[in-house]
């Protein structure tokens, strides 16, 4: 194994009890080599709780009759009891194995006491269950029961579950749940990579959960932390405990705030730098997840025995609502600069406990779904990837793991989404579109549309000429300036990544800075206003001819006429056809956590309005020629060599 990746500078002797930032030297490294299994490859375990008490155990099985003890490792019934795994973590992903992999069987193992039936059941694209292999035990002890199923006809969708039946009288406990497929001939290497950035305790929270697994995480080879912080990971009292039970495999490295991009991208940079074979995969994994440290398991299996290489991603579940989906699948609209669009069939913010509305069913992923991309909250990509392609854009974060899923695809590296690989997220809903990062997520969309889509023009000035005219309506007028920075910049061409995003986060955040309304305050604590004056003065509903109420917004807007003088309104109701009707409004903000105030500003809208247009129109006429040079630039952009100079290495 490597050793631990950490810059000659920043080396230095532990103090305090915190572990040492120390390397072997180059001759004491081994490389990333491919390994022989040993055994049966595990493809996934069946767990009966979550890694958290939050996590409602009804994720990973349904107590569907009777009284059942489950914990994360077993599950005990009592008489006349039925369980169910047929659930988002207890579903093996048959179809996708079927579609994307050479395995044609699975063999279900537990370790059963006592007395009961279990059976080995499936679905289909309809979701409707048949059973597959079924097993009668009577009076054992701890006996190892194996249940075969084949991964046949489920191509265009269904799943594999483990259903459990105790009679009157009968007691029944399993454990060790292990769903395992034949072993490749060599085991792929696998490095986890967590990106980090003053998110200490959390970093270090999934450092641990994947510590309290590791004896079942057989294909992990190394996990590497990206640290850009200030408050480092390295700084809290668990790290050197942490650090000592994993040992060899983790390789702790603090380096330039480079962003997301900066940060996932070093783990693949550091495998390249490690390994003499092309089979080798790097597992990205936002720091602020609550991990599910299965998906290791599960991704990893599913990449050792895909039949040709590709992207394999995991799935976001919501935080703040942990029962919730965020999507099953995505892709992104390029050309008009929308990502996250659920694919056909898709689950999107669905209650995984919760029935579909509109078929009366269970919310199942059933059908079989091809991902667009998929996003690095937890992403696998195979080092063949990278020496196919290169490494991602120094986009420094937001769209880097769409440009990359289809610059892959472009070279025949498809993106799979596999359910039941999931981790939990911080709902994207509760997050302000109005913030700094915003100037990434539209520069960058805008030249993954320049690298990845037909590049229209046209339709890319409406968009964004849309997006302005509603962003001054609602008198957001530091997210217009935004917007036209953001559009600048395109137009400055490659040069603009030269720093990997470091000056651009610095001069948006200063640019912001000059517009009150991007600030939040506590509501009992707006500027100028007091609180009690503060009325909610709720939306009508969405207009029917949006044009014409469009043009009488902007009229009005024009002659400074406003229905409303002053009044608060709902994240949910900030619709520019409602916010336009303010001269003040105290919006609250998607956060939860406080309000922003936005005073409508003759001058200001004016001056924004005029630059904006001017850029735009520049868009029409110059972005063509920006786009080849994008092109061109792409292949430097994306090398080792560029990204060992931005490393400072």
């Amino acid at each position: 194994m490597p050793g631990k990746a950490v810059p000659a500078a920043e080396r230095q002797p532990a103090t305090n009890g915190k572990a040492p930032a120390t390397t072997p030297s180059s001759e004491e490294r081994a490389l990333f080599t491919e390994h022989a299994p040993q055994s049966a490859l595990l493809a996934q375990r069946g767990l009966f709780a979550g890694p958290s008490d939050v996590v409602s155990k009804d994720m990973y099985s349904e107590v569907v009759e009777g009284v059942v003890a489950r914990d994360r490792d077993g599950i005990a019934l009592e008489p006349s009891a039925r369980v169910s795994c047929n659930t988002y973590f207890g579903r093996f992903p048959a179809s996708y194995w079927q579609r994307w992999t050479k395995v044609g069987n699975v063999t279900l193992q537990a370790v059963v006491t006592g007395s009961g039936h279990l059976a080995v059941r499936a679905s289909d694209v309809e979701g409707d269950p048949r059973t597959i292999a079924a097993r009668t035990v009577d009076g054992v002890d701890k006996e190892t029961v194996r249940l075969d199923a084949k991964l046949d006809k489920f191509f265009d969708g269904g799943a594999l579950w483990l259903d459990l039946e105790t009679e009157a009288g009968e007691r029944l406990t399993v454990t060790d749940v292990r769903w395992t497929v034949e072993p490749p001939e060599r085991i792929r290497p696998t490095a986890v990579t967590i990106c980090t950035m003053n998110r200490a305790d959390d970093c270090l929270a999934n450092l641990k959960a994947l510590a309290d697994s590791l004896p079942a995480l057989e294909t992990l080879d190394a996990i590497y932390v990206a640290d850009q912080g200030t408050d480092t990971v390295d700084s809290r009292e668990g790290f050197a405990d942490v650090a000592k039970r994993l040992g060899d495999k983790l390789h702790y490295i603090k380096q330039p705030n480079l962003g997301g991009a900066g940060g996932f991208t070093r783990g693949l940079y550091e495998v390249a730098g490690h390994t003499e074979t092309a089979h080798a995969n790097v597992l990205f994994m936002d720091d602020d997840v609550l991990l599910e440290p299965d998906l290791v398991i599960r991704l990893t299996a599913f990449s050792n025995r895909a039949a040709n290489p590709m992207i394999v991603g995991g799935q976001m579940l919501n935080l703040l609502h942990p029962n919730q989906l965020h999507v099953g699948a995505e892709y992104a609209r390029l050309n008009t600069l929308e990502p996250g669009q659920p694919v056909d069939h898709s689950l999107a913010t669905a209650d995984l406990l919760g029935v579909d509305s509109d078929t009366g069913k269970p919310n199942r992923q059933e059908r079989r779904l091809d991902a667009g991309y998929n996003g690095w909250w937890s992403c696998l990509i195979p080092y063949e990837v990278v020496k196919e392609i290169g490494y991602p854009m120094p986009f420094f974060f937001q769209w880097d793991d769409a440009e990359y899923s289809y610059r892959a695809r472009a070279h025949g590296f498809p993106t799979v989404t596999l359910p039941g690989a999931g981790v939990w997220h911080a709902d994207f809903h509760w997050k302000d579109w109005d913030e700094w990062h915003r100037y990434f997520n539209l520069r960058n969309s805008i030249i993954t549309a320049a690298l990845h889509s037909p590049f229209d023009l046209n339709l890319l000035s409406r968009v964004l000429m849309a997006q302005l005219v509603r962003y001054l309506l609602g008198m957001q007028y530091g997210l217009s300036a935004t917007l036209i920075k953001a559009v600048e910049d395109f137009l400055e061409g490659p040069e603009v990544l030269r720093d990997g995003g470091v000056a651009a986060m610095k001069e948006i955040r200063e640019i912001r800075a000059r517009y009150p309304e991007t600030k939040r305050y506590p509501a009992t604590d707006v500027p100028g206003i007091a609180s009690n004056d503060i009325g909610i003065i709720n939306t009508a509903p969405r207009p029917s001819m949006q044009r014409a109420v469009l043009l009488k917004r902007v009229l009005n807007r024009l002659l400074g006429k406003h229905r409303f003088a002053l009044g608060a309104i709902p994240s949910d109701e900030a619709h520019w056809w409602h916010v336009s009707l303010f001269e003040t409004a105290v919006v609250t903000d998607a956060s939860q956590e406080g309000v922003r105030v936005r005073r409508y500003d003759r001058d200001r809208m004016f001056e924004l309005a005029k630059h904006g247009v001017k850029v735009i129109n520049r868009l029409r006429k110059e972005g063509r020629a920006v786009q080849a040079q994008y092109k061109h630039a792409m292949p430097e952009l994306t090398s080792r060599e560029n990204w060992t100079r931005l490393y400072e290495l």
